[in-house]
């Protein structure tokens, strides 16, 4: 029952409006950020960050005009995140998306993204 409560929780976070709570019962948000960053390509992305007060962190990423739910996994530098085959990956203002899919010579799919609003 729990695990399907959270699922259902993060399902709605992932929606295209922002009514859903900012605390759920097994994931209590601490602090919730937008940043705006523009990639090399020209491409705006609003990515918002989310805090719990267990340690872990969320990145709702726009990837092929869906919201995805990145979960912050182990990053030799920086901070990086994982949805499905894609990561997120910040490193201070910067930040590039992938699709591990893709394979490990293969370009970002966006690349050199800068955050405007530190």
């Amino acid at each position: 029952m729990k695990k399907t409560l959270l699922a259902v929780s993060l399902a709605a976070i992932c929606g295209y409006t922002f009514a859903a709570p900012s605390q759920l019962d097994e994931v209590q948000a601490k602090s919730r950020q937008t940043r705006k960053y523009t990639c090399a390509t020209g491409k705006i992305l609003h990515v918002t960050y989310w805090n719990t007060a267990n340690g872990q962190s969320f990145a709702l990423v726009p990837v092929k005009g869906k919201q995805l739910l990145f979960v912050n996994t182990i990053a030799a530098s920086g901070v990086k995140y994982q949805a499905g085959s894609y990561t997120w990956w910040t490193k201070g203002p910067r930040a590039d998306l992938y699709d591990v899919m893709a394979g490990d010579d293969a370009t970002p799919v966006l690349s050199d993204c800068i955050t405007l609003n530190r």
